[in-house]
């Protein structure tokens, strides 16, 4: 454990940015399971809704720092391709 006050400060902010940044992932991931469970159920509709909601979130985690750029990119285009070939 830190003995300097700044030190105990800084243990505290970075589990709460931690923390933060776990739950951002988890319900990214979780978007992106929608999304992909739309498309194993050959529902183009649902999908694309799900899609628009998914790809909000994925900018949202790169303006954040949460993700990388490409990440997002990347994701956005596989579920893309995929609601396509429905």
């Amino acid at each position: 454990m830190p003995q300097i006050q700044s030190q105990k400060k800084r243990v505290k902010t970075n589990n709460k940015a931690h923390k933060l940044v776990v739950s951002r992932k988890s319900a990214l991931k979780t978007s992106i399971k929608k999304v992909q469970a739309c498309i194993d159920a050959k529902d183009k509709e649902a999908a694309i809704a799900a899609y628009a909601e998914c790809s909000s979130k994925l900018d949202a985690a790169v303006a954040k720092g949460v993700h990388h750029k490409n990440y997002a990119s990347r994701q956005k285009s596989r579920l893309a391709k995929a609601i396509n070939q429905i």
